[in-house]
């Protein structure tokens, strides 16, 4: 199993118009083999000292796959390919870590 951590960093003020092209496509990528999970996240406030925050422009994406294989069909498959000109203007940066569970 792979997991992916895809911080988005936005426009700002961009998150609410960008979370809703992202739903859009939720149920699609869920539904591709070997997704395992694949889901949006963004900050709340907590007390916790170490506590990084992505900030009110971001949205970090979690994502488990079965193996590379997926992920590689994924990034390339027509509702990605369709889904990206509609976010565009709303993203300043995309960045992956892609890492192996190992427990």
């Amino acid at each position: 199993m792979i997991v992916v951590l895809a911080h988005i960093e936005l426009h700002p003020g961009a998150r609410e118009a960008f979370l809703g092209e992202f739903r859009k496509i939720i149920p699609l990528v869920r539904a591709e083999k070997g997704c395992l999970e694949y889901f949006p996240t963004i900050d709340i406030g907590t007390a916790i000292k170490s506590q990084v925050p992505i900030g009110s422009d971001a949205v970090l994406v979690v994502e488990r796959w079965e193996n590379t294989s997926a992920l590689e069909a994924h990034l390339a498959a027509p509702h990605m390919v369709e889904y990206r000109p509609k976010v565009k203007e709303y993203v300043k940066q995309v960045s992956l870590r892609i890492l192996e569970a190992v427990a």
